[in-house]
């Protein structure tokens, strides 16, 4: 039997709604994650229409990774991890998704591998895409919770980043180097002991 956790992500996924009136939103998190990470790196992402997103090959922490950024609405990032995860025999094991969550306030990260999608809809069309397989592993990027459930969609999707928010968020995922290689190598358990007890960083600091 496979050890899943000790299999090397070869796909590295961030979640995104495309367009200006979406650019700084909490919901685009996870796209904005994948741009930090391309750049870093020196990965070049080009639009690749036959897989509908952004896609780069790039060697990070010495470990030879795709990135995507899908190019449709979040409810249908599946299109573009389903084209790219059949066309290249990525399995669903070896793909990490970014991807905001509303559980954690901003400056937390998560790792996590598989279970529900808890109401997202772009990793809800995934597992579609995945053939109903949800065994893909998770980096959950912290925007916080409005209070109010009848707030959400605006707060995630019409409301930009306040900018102290924005730093938080942004200093949390500049992330060692030896915690990246550590994730992507397939080391996901130590990746998690060591991304976890990370101390969360003070907007008064």
């Amino acid at each position: 039997m496979v050890c899943v956790l000790c299999m090397a992500i070869k796909l590295i996924v961030g979640l995104e709604n495309p367009g200006p009136q979406y650019a700084n939103t909490r919901h685009n998190v996870g796209g904005m994650f994948l741009a930090y990470l391309a750049q870093r790196f020196s990965i070049d992402l080009k639009t690749e229409n036959k897989f509908s997103g952004r896609l780069g090959r790039g060697n990070i922490c010495g470990n030879d990774v795709r990135l995507l950024i899908p190019d449709t609405y979040m409810n249908l990032s599946g299109k573009a991890v389903g084209s790219v995860a059949h066309f290249y025999k990525i399995a669903p094991e070896e793909i990490l998704v970014a991807h905001d969550e509303m559980a954690f306030d901003p400056g937390v990260l998560r790792l996590k591998k598989a279970g529900g999608v808890n109401g997202h809809n772009g990793l809800r069309d995934i597992v579609g895409s995945l053939a109903g397989n949800a065994n893909f592993f998770r980096f959950r990027i912290g925007v916080g919770h409005p209070g109010n459930a009848n707030a959400v969609t605006a707060y995630l999707t019409s409301r930009s980043i306040p900018q102290a928010e924005r730093e938080l968020i942004e200093s949390a995922w500049d992330i060692d180097s030896s915690i990246l290689s550590d994730m992507i190598s397939g080391n996901i358990q130590k990746a998690m002991n060591k991304l976890h007890a990370a101390p969360v960083l003070s907007g008064d600091k």
